[in-house]
């Protein structure tokens, strides 16, 4: 730091620096173009940099509409110094796509780098993708938004609506080795390295707990963690070892190399152990795919024209997850708290967050509030239905009470908290998901939430609105506050977390068109590709192939759905082939569940299968195979029980053997009503309609803390809260409806002051209708009605105390009898059945 007068020495030592400035300048620009580099690059020394100014380009005007809107949504993002502007400009290295003295000579430079089919395969994209100069962490999340960017400059989301089929690499099934169900081997080789060196933090019970847990206590849990990142084929390429060697984590010597090495010897012996797995030669097998041999499903895209931040997590480590809308800035997003990553892009929250730094959340304030509308975009798998608070899924906010809006869940329910002229700054009253349509459900769903200055707000889930209307009159955002911090999963102050997997999220500062939101739920989440099982060996018909749509459903799971068959030669004759009973095997073996295509059993009708962007389609099923090794190792295949001519010999299933019946425990002759009966028999005693507005939201609000079996051993202690509560409410209403009381108290005076003292005749007026009515005389098995009459008197005893100083109030008297009435309608005379 200088004064603003430097001395004498400062001036020399700033000489120094203008002399030596343009070859450090240089140096440095060198250092940042780093990744290597492909032929069609040319090497050449270079000339001292120029100062770029990418903001104020001066420049001659774009020639036409294609290269203004390339400038918008291209150039003025990447010629910057941190990213490709540093080096691809003019006099510069080549291709000199980011040049800043004519926009026009950059688009023509730019258009031979772009694959307007699929743009992720672009130069530009894989070049950023292979680790060339990205600006982020991590290398894939760059690739997204180069993608992103070149996508709004081609408005692919509206043009990529087609999807080319490639046909595979012919890869036979081989041998192959699978991980046993039980650790004893990776306990016994693995385990005690990983123990001992990466304990510290690769536990879910460290100081500062990192997944995956492979280092934890728990031998099924670390072993479980630990599957993914072993490869038993070549120890070497092991993702754990590959860190340790490559990537210097967390060496425990100073030879990162060794260490490396050494984990990779106790992985190969765990491999030697291991019986290598044959497919059954008597089976009628297809080919052999990877997931990511197949076809990258890209077609049917999202409708994304204003979305202004987006996080996708495809990560898959680290606690980062970074926003891949490509409009900055970028709002990333720090995890903390109680995190998982999850297989096929995802996060799992149990007491974590994701949260942004204010400062880049204010882009959401300000670009929401310019329009005065927007959309909440999410796919999010809760935990369970038992969450309250509303849990916050998708937060904007500055702590629990303060906000300016809030995608949250209430059990079954979706709520929605908006900030806004006709609202608290809590953003109350919330919107919500009606109770009895249960729309919120402990899977995976797709959640979108409009407001605009006309409809309010409104939630659609699963592509469907939920006919839930805002009655909050919509109004402008003005009010909303620019210093809150943007949060997933959590509230800012972390004391309201949710429970639950979110696979992407998304801002939009438009509204999104009910067609645009099932497109959007159409698309899916995840990367989802198309593997073609070639069978051409087994038919003799060239091209021929099983396919299926294939996605990494979440860490454990693959989905394969929609089976088709298509012939990528168009003179091949698929006509009147036989396909019976197809089942997907993984890494040798048939996969033990998830074979809902074994029952198929048709002839493919040529003409289909050889026209048409997926051919013939053979079910409209789908299923779940688990992951073994992990989407780079695990090596799929189909066997069919025929397929054209050829017959699989599989041995007869061994019917199983049944199991003896077991004696059940005595059950018991009396049970416990449930919640629709509690609620029945106490509208049919006290003469109460369960449709009173006030029964009626007590019972919503209480239904699912009610019993919901009749069985006495399920019953808890909640469930009588529940029951009384219920009671208090009917009694309530009851005495409060002075025709409903003088028809169950006929005799009871209401208007005597409780001063005066409940006489022998006054307890009988209330006590009498009460036992006659709810607990009934003549039954076999009863409550004894003098037992009855004593608890009672000594509750009225209680709660009239106060006339011993003449202090009771003129509601005591109804307040007795409703606790009177609720005591015998809450009791077990009349929940037990």
């Amino acid at each position: 730091m200088f004064t603003s007068n430097p001395t004498s020495s400062e001036n020399n030592f700033l000489s120094a620096l203008r002399h030596v400035g343009v070859a450090s300048v240089a140096i440095l620009l060198l250092a940042s173009c780093g990744g290597g580099s492909d032929t069609e690059v040319e090497q050449t020394p270079l000339p001292p940099p120029v100062e770029q100014p990418v903001v104020n380009y001066s420049g001659p005007a774009p020639a036409t509409t294609d290269v203004q809107n390339f400038k918008l949504a291209v150039w003025d993002n990447i010629a910057k110094a941190d990213r490709c502007g540093a080096c691809h400009v003019q006099d510069q290295q080549s291709p000199p796509f980011a040049r800043f003295d004519d926009i026009n000579l950059a688009y023509s430079e730019v258009n031979a780098l772009v694959n307007q089919s699929q743009i992720s395969e672009s130069a530009i994209v894989t070049k950023v993708a292979g680790g060339h100069n990205c600006w982020l962490s991590d290398d894939n999340a760059c690739a997204d938004i180069m993608t992103t960017w070149i996508g709004n400059w081609l408005a692919t989301e509206e043009t990529a609506t087609s999807i080319e089929l490639q046909a595979p690499v012919v890869k036979i099934p081989g041998a192959n080795k699978n991980f046993p169900e039980s650790p004893a081997l990776f306990e016994a080789e693995v385990y005690p390295v990983l123990r001992a060196h990466c304990v510290d933090c690769h536990q879910s019970s460290a100081a500062i707990p990192i997944s995956p847990y492979l280092a934890s206590s728990d031998i099924s849990e670390a072993y479980a963690a630990s599957i993914s990142k072993m490869n038993l084929d070549t120890p070497e390429d092991s993702r754990v070892v590959a860190r340790l060697r490559d990537e210097f984590h967390n060496c425990w010597t100073d030879n990162c190399a060794a260490d490396g090495q050494a984990l990779a010897d106790t992985i190969r012996a765990m491999s030697d152990a291991i019986v290598v797995t044959e497919l059954n030669p008597d089976l009628v097998s297809s080919h052999a795919l990877t997931l990511f041999d197949g076809t990258l499903a890209t077609g049917g895209g999202r409708f994304e024209s204003n979305v202004i931040a987006k996080w996708e997590f495809k990560t898959g480590s680290g606690n980062i997850a970074f926003d891949t809308s490509g409009i900055e800035p970028a709002l990333n997003l720090t995890l903390s708290g109680g995190y998982e990553w999850v297989g096929g892009n995802g996060i799992q929250l149990t007491d974590g967050k994701a949260q942004g730094a204010t400062s880049d959340s204010k882009k959401i304030h300000d670009l929401i509030v310019a329009t005065g509308e927007f959309a909440i975009e999410a796919w999010v798998a809760p935990a369970n239905v038992t969450q309250e608070g509303p849990a916050r899924i998708v937060s904007y906010s500055g702590g629990r009470d303060r906000r300016n809006f809030t995608l949250g869940q209430t059990l079954y329910n979706y709520d929605m908290l908006l900030r806004h002229g006709n609202t608290d700054t809590n953003g109350m009253p919330a919107l919500s998901t009606r109770d009895a349509d249960e729309d919120l459900q402990a899977a995976l769903q797709h959640v979108v939430v409009n407001y605009d200055g006309n409809g309010g707000r409104r939630i659609y889930v699963n592509g469907e609105f939920t006919d839930d209307e805002d009655e909050i009159e919509a109004t402008g955002l003005n009010d909303w506050d620019d210093s809150f911090a943007f949060v997933l999963g959590n509230e800012v102050s972390g004391d309201v977390p949710w429970a639950g997997t979110i696979r992407m999220a998304a801002m939009h500062n438009r509204v999104l068109t009910e067609e645009q939101i099932v497109k959007n739920f159409d698309a899916g989440v995840g990367e989802k590709f198309f593997l073609l099982f070639g069978i051409s060996d087994v038919i003799n018909v060239p091209q021929s192939y099983v396919g299926f749509e294939v996605s990494q459903f979440d860490t454990y799971s693959y989905l394969f759905t929609e089976p088709f068959m298509i012939s990528l030669d168009e003179n091949a004759n698929l006509d009147g082939i036989t396909l019976t009973g197809i089942r997907i095997g993984v890494n040798g073996r048939e996969a033990t569940g998830g074979q809902v295509f074994a029952t198929l059993n048709l002839t493919v009708d040529g003409v289909q299968a050889s026209e048409g962007e997926l051919g013939m389609p053979l079910s409209t099923q789908g299923t779940i195979i688990p992951v073994l090794k992990g989407p780079v190792q695990d090596e799929f295949f189909l066997t069919f029980e025929v397929l054209g001519d050829s017959v699989s010999s599989r041995p007869a299933a061994e019917i199983p053997v049944a199991a003896p019946p077991v004696d059940l425990p005595p059950q018991s002759d009396i049970g416990i009503r449930n919640f629709a009966e509690v609620n029945a028999s106490m509208s049919a005693l006290t003469g109460v309609s369960a449709s009173q507005t006030q029964v009626n939201e007590t019972y919503n609000q209480l239904r699912q803390q009610l019993p919901s079996v009749t069985d006495m051993g399920s019953f808890l202690a909640s469930n009588q809260m529940a029951i009384t509560q219920m009671a208090i409410r009917y009694c309530d209403v009851l005495v409060e409806d002075t025709s409903l009381r003088s028809g169950m108290f006929p005799a009871f005076n209401f208007s005597k002051n409780a001063n005066e003292g409940f006489n022998s005749d006054d307890r009988e007026a209330l006590i009498n209708p009460l036992v006659d009515r709810m607990i009934g005389p003549g039954l076999a098995s009863q409550p004894d009605t003098g037992l009855v009459g004593t608890e009672l008197n000594s509750l009225i005893d209680r709660l009239t105390t106060c006339s011993n100083n003449n202090s009771c109030s003129a509601q005591t008297t109804p307040t007795v009898a409703k606790a009177t009435c609720a005591a015998v309608l809450g009791s077990a005379a009349v929940v037990m059945q």
